[in-house]
């Protein structure tokens, strides 16, 4: 079976919405990233997967640190435009749970808003294969925060289309963790806040990124786009307008691989030694759509 065809039935959403996530989804606030950053020993000579990279968002950010950067992204849509928009990173059509990369090729595996729709244990088990012995694993998400009028009327929007879908808020995909029984020590979790300012047009395609919404009719889709539309009136939000605000905290966690299945920890980051992509990983890359 193929990669896309072993996705969540939802996740094909984001694929249709590949031009409006690019558009619509906030970036990650520094401070959540330099952490991020700190934590895995990302650094020139660092090697870092990404899973799940989708337009790119936080590759832009990981590539800044001077760690080469591998990703990894199942839809093609996505990876169309991870292309146009991060130039030079090379990303590779693939899942969490059939990385097509070599055993120990990387110190750090990332992944961002993506992690809870993995099948959490068989992909913890081939980030466990790709990472090197003293390697970690980061998981990052923006979660929005309905801290005003605005966030509330959003969230509930979201929330009627969203049924049954996985959540990055629900508890299940941290289960695997537990115990160390996955290969991995505990979750280390940080959280920030910050706010994304949009206009009218970015608050709809914020709204119609979202997978359940992407998955939706035609007409059903623009019915939520005339209610974001509305409600974008009523906040007086102008297409050309700075624009409101929508609030978000990001919760970045870090989980380190343990030296054996027994359950001995691996070492602090920073003793990561320094290693070199395989001769046919490196230099530029581009989407290789399926």
């Amino acid at each position: 079976m193929t990669p896309a065809r072993r996705l969540h039935p939802q996740v094909r959403g984001f694929d249709r919405a590949a031009e409006r996530y690019e558009r619509g989804r906030p970036d990650y606030p520094r401070p959540a990233t330099a952490h991020l950053a700190r934590q895995l020993g990302l650094r020139p000579g660092r090697t870092v997967v990404e899973l799940g990279s989708g337009t790119g968002k936080l590759t832009r950010i990981l590539r800044a640190s001077g760690a080469a950067v591998v990703a990894v992204e199942p839809l093609a849509g996505m990876r169309r435009v991870f292309a146009r928009r991060v130039p030079g990173i090379l990303v590779v059509d693939g899942t969490a749970e059939a990385i097509p990369l070599p055993d120990g090729f990387a110190d750090a595996v990332v992944a961002a808003q993506a992690f809870h729709w993995f099948r959490t244990r068989p992909a913890l088990r081939e980030i466990r294969r790709v990472l090197r012995p003293a390697g970690a694993l980061g998981l990052v998400w923006n979660i929005r925060r309905p801290s005003t009028w605005l966030d509330r009327r959003l969230h509930t929007l979201l929330e009627g289309c969203a049924v049954g879908v996985p959540r990055a808020r629900g508890t299940g995909w941290r289960k695997a963790f537990e115990g160390g029984v996955a290969g991995f020590g505990p979750l280390r979790r940080r959280r920030f806040e910050f706010a994304q300012r949009v206009d009218a047009a970015a608050l709809v395609d914020r709204v119609l990124s979202v997978s359940a919404v992407a998955t939706l009719p035609a007409a059903r889709q623009r019915a939520v786009a005339a209610q974001v539309r509305e409600i974008a009136s009523r906040e007086k939000v102008a297409p050309r307008h700075r624009g409101v605000r929508i609030h978000y905290r990001t919760d970045v966690y870090v989980a380190r691989r343990r030296s054996d299945e027994r359950g001995a920890p691996a070492s602090d980051a920073s003793q990561i030694g320094d290693h070199r992509q395989p001769a046919h990983l490196r230099g530029e890359g581009s989407a290789r759509p399926s």
